[in-house]
């Protein structure tokens, strides 16, 4: 009996110890910009992509992605405007969910891609919203097609901290708009949109 009791103990320990390391590796969990650790990150390009929407003729609005993207974070919480990011985008690797379409925006009526087969975002300044530390804007430079132009996207930070595997990650939103036209993309104005929308999700990893 006493052996039987003192098994009965070890598990409910051992129960209590798996729990609270659970417990512990939530806990870590944060939504708090303030708490995030500071340093570099890579996107996760897994789980970072940009979802594209234009106008179709004003039938639909049409949404396509880029995938594959690669970026570099440098977060500084104690002063988030020294806060970095940059991204790479292969325009080559854009779903449409139509092939014919994929091939067509390769080629120089829109991406040009046996040209500039990628696209490439630098920021110049993130700034936090004084009403909610939660949300940003970052203001940078988009290259695409040989023309940069400044482009500024509004973020929102959604948590931070240990994942499967207790990989430290970071997660955020963006979202921009930009004008294709002032691009150099002009192919179906006025009857396809000139105005085109930039959903950028990303989770981001320490190295």
């Amino acid at each position: 009996m006493r052996f039987i009791s003192r098994t009965v103990a070890v598990a409910a320990a051992s129960l209590s110890l798996v729990a609270g390391g659970a417990v512990v590796a939530q806990a870590a969990l944060t939504r708090t910009p303030a708490e995030v650790q500071a340093g570099a990150y890579d996107l996760d390009s897994a789980h970072g992509k940009i979802t594209w929407s234009v106008d179709h003729m004003g039938f639909s609005t049409y949404k396509g992605q880029f995938v594959n993207v690669d970026a570099d974070l440098v977060l500084d919480p104690a002063n988030p405007s020294a806060s970095t990011l940059t991204a790479t985008i292969p325009l080559t690797d854009v779903d449409s969910n139509s092939d014919g379409l994929d091939r067509h925006l390769q080629t120089a009526d829109f991406f040009d891609t046996a040209n500039h087969p990628v696209a490439t975002y630098v920021s110049r300044s993130v700034t936090l919203n004084p009403d909610d530390a939660t949300r940003g804007t970052v203001v940078g430079d988009l290259t695409l097609r040989g023309v940069t132009r400044p482009v500024t996207m509004e973020v929102k930070f959604n948590q931070a901290g240990p994942s499967m595997g207790g990989v430290y990650r970071a997660g955020f939103d963006g979202r921009a708009t930009i004008r294709r036209s002032e691009f150099g993309i002009t192919y179906g104005l006025p009857l396809l949109g000139d105005e085109v929308d930039l959903h950028i999700e990303g989770e981001f990893t320490r190295p």
